[in-house]
């Protein structure tokens, strides 16, 4: 140790006792050029692996393996062609890197720029780490002195740096794959590579095969056994025969009972195994086989098979044994299917929720527990729910179908488990159909608009039961959009309006509407309607009845106790103004005569007076005689006449003087050929002309 240490010494001496021109330049180390005056060489220069440097002006010049003295006197007679003064021009080495090549089973392959003291760690780490798939044990490092093999998986156990060889410049890492990811590239974790094992080398692997959950080939280790190497092979199967297990070495089997090494500890009776060897678990067969004491869990469970059960074994513990059921499974129909050929049903959901109106089946030797599958709501198979456990929903839903049905969900749960109503669904007048006795289907109706709108008693909604249809109808489109769709709309909740409005027809209706609502929709009355005249006919009522309506009043005063009761099935009329006079009774008119402008029947109510009168009449002519208007009614059956003079009116404007007029009445305005002077004026003038024409004839 002591004359090791002093070779060092020695060593260190003589390398420190050289001038630094003499330092041999290699591939990684960086150059300082001191060139006054010209800021183009003030940086760091780096030897390539090509062992050449490139320098403004010149290009690339080759310096490696020349010491600063010849690495000068190269720059300066490359450069002398381009610069005349290079008396100051020197090159210094400003730092010794490390320069080495990285390739094979890692991230990012080749060449890295380390620093000068780095080992193989960090080499791999510039190139990005390894990749998966990567032989750690038989790294190479590659030199023109040779090949360097070396273990790099005992240096990352063991953290020795004396187990990684000393890197110099210009060395190759090679990284070589490991034998177990085959001859094709793919993308794979760590669970996915050593699922198969974690073999290196062919001829010393330890292959485990059979009734072990992860059969594959193994790296042989000293001093490991068999049991060893089942567990690095998952452990054994349910199945599997460990009576019988054989390890085969140099062709030769060699049988090892571990059930009786568990039993008895004794190891003499485990086998050696060494470098190559087979070890084989192969199954129990007569497990699998029926016996006396044999049952069968099928379907929706982890571990599905036959079982041996004890005399005392239940059915929780076969369900148990068999790892229970899967998130797939359906809990609420499981069968035991007996060994007579009977079924049994059993709702293991209801018994864990604390349902005991029906008990645990009791399993004998020769049963099969049936666990099914949950039917998907999307499952095209309708087939796999019994008619007796289904129920129909159909209608404005978003996902109308045949659902799986249990006691304890509601009609509530249904609609939810369909999607809910769409937006045209007409929850008013949902609908259950269910089946009487007898064989009839007796219809339910429901308003679950005003359920969910006011609240209630949630005993109020109906009880549905499997085997039942729930329809949820559809709003009625607009017939005026299209006429063929009038027929869907049921006559018994709709309403009609005809006459003078922007859309007369038929539109569906109900309680929570009213006049203003049903006129609305039929686009308000037009420029012609008599909003005075309004009639409701209430069709639904025992004796037909009429109802008559002024808007002009309701606009007027905004007394809503004026609006009428619609009620499906009614019919409102808006009339058109100036209509026939034959459309208007005479009891609700007033007859206007004689010398106005346009005589005729009119509209009458008690707030008019005989001036609103004369005025919708166009007023009396020059010729009325306005001190003689007469006004014709009757009363108590009797007919009485009463003058009004006009033209007294207007001159003492006294209001008391105007006739009351009623609906029904009469007003006569008589001309001037009416009255006595007129008549013997006209009869004076016929006479001067007769008495004229006698004498012009010579009479």
């Amino acid at each position: 140790m002591k004359l090791l240490q002093l070779i060092i010494s020695i060593a260190l001496s003589v390398l420190l006792s050289l001038p630094v021109n003499a330092t041999t330049l290699r591939p990684g180390d960086l150059l300082k050029v001191k060139f006054p005056g010209e800021d183009a060489f003030n940086k760091s220069f780096q030897i390539d692996h090509e062992g050449q440097v490139m320098m403004p002006e010149i290009g690339r010049i080759k310096l490696a393996d020349k010491n600063l003295a010849e690495a000068r006197q190269i720059l300066v007679g490359k450069l002398s062609t381009v610069y005349k003064d290079l008396t100051k021009f020197d090159v210094i080495l400003q730092e010794r890197r490390l320069s080495v090549t990285v390739l094979g089973y890692v991230k990012k392959p080749g060449p890295v720029d380390l620093p000068l003291n780095s080992n193989v760690q960090l080499a791999i780490n510039s190139a990005g780490g390894l990749a998966q798939g990567a032989q750690l044990d038989k790294l190479q490092i590659r030199r023109q002195s040779g090949l360097i093999v070396f273990d790099y998986k005992h240096y990352l156990d063991s953290g020795n740096p004396r187990s990684l060889p000393v890197l110099e410049p210009m060395d190759e890492i090679f990284i070589p794959a490991s034998p177990l990811i085959g001859n094709v590239q793919v993308e794979f974790d760590a669970r996915t590579l050593t699922a198969s094992g974690d073999a290196g080398r062919e001829g010393e692997a330890i292959k485990v095969f059979g009734e072990v959950h992860r059969p594959g080939t193994f790296a042989f280790k000293k001093h490991a056994s068999v049991v060893d190497m089942i567990m690095r092979a998952g452990g054994v199967t349910r199945y599997a025969g460990i009576e019988q297990i054989r390890v085969i070495h140099d062709g030769n089997p060699f049988p090892f009972n571990m059930r009786e090494y568990l039993d008895t500890g004794d190891p003499a009776l485990m086998p050696d195994i060494r470098q190559g060897d087979v070890i084989f678990i192969p199954q129990a067969s007569d497990q699998v086989q029926s016996g006396s004491r044999t049952v069968y869990v099928m379907g929706e469970v982890f571990k599905p098979g036959a079982m041996e059960m004890k005399e005392d074994t239940s059915f929780y513990d076969l369900l148990a044994t068999a790892g229970g059921p899967t998130r797939f499974a359906e809990t609420r129909m499981i069968r035991v299917l007996r060994a007579d050929g009977s079924v049994k049903s059993f709702d293991l959901q209801a018994y864990m929720d604390g349902d005991r109106s029906q008990s645990m089946p009791v399993i004998d030797p020769g049963d099969a527990i049936l666990v099914p599958e949950k039917t998907d709501m999307n499952e095209k198979s309708w087939l796999k729910v019994h008619p007796n456990r289904a129920i129909r929903i159909i209608g404005a839903v978003n996902r109308p179908g045949r659902y799986e049905w249990s006691d304890e969900m509601s009609l509530l749960d249904l609609i939810a488990h369909a999607g809910g109503p769409v937006a045209q669904a007409d929850t008013a007048h949902l609908q259950i159909l269910t089946a009487a006795p007898g064989g009839q289907a007796q219809s339910i109706s429901f308003d679950l608009k005003r359920f969910l709108d006011n609240g209630g008693d949630i005993r109020t909604i109906p009880a549905v039961r499997a085997g039942d249809t729930v329809v949820i109808p559809e709003l009625p489109k607009d017939p005026n959009d299209n006429r063929s769709q009038w027929i869907r709309q049921s006559s018994d909740r709709s309403i009609y309006i005809f006459g003078q409005v922007g859309a007369p027809g038929r539109y569906a209706f109900n309680e929570e509407l009213n006049f203003l609502d049903i006129l609305s929709a039929a686009q308000g009355p037009t420029a012609h309607a008599d909003l005075a005249n309004v009639r409701i006919t209430h069709r639904g009522q025992k004796g037909q009845e009429v109802t008559h309506l002024n808007l002009h009043t309701y606009f007027q005063t905004g007394d809503e106790n004026l609006l009428p009761n619609v009620r499906n099935e009614d019919v409102i009329f808006v009339p058109e103004r100036g209509r026939a006079w034959l459309e208007k009774p005479k009891e609700t008119v007033v007859r206007v005569l004689g010398a106005v402008a346009r005589p005729g029947r009119y509209s009458f109510d008690n707030d008019m007076t005989i001036l609103d009168l004369l005025a919708e009449a166009g007023g009396p002519l020059n010729s009325a005689l306005q001190d003689r208007i007469m006004v014709v009614n009757r009363v108590d059956g009797e007919a009485h006449s009463r003058l009004f003079d006009l033209v007294d009116f207007a001159k003492s404007g006294d209001y008391s003087q105007l006739p009351v007029i009623r609906s029904g009445d009469t007003l006569y305005v008589p001309g001037k050929e009416q009255s006595t002077w007129y008549r013997v004026v006209s009869t004076l003038q016929e006479s001067i002309t007769i008495f004229s024409f006698a004498r012009l004839v010579g009479f």
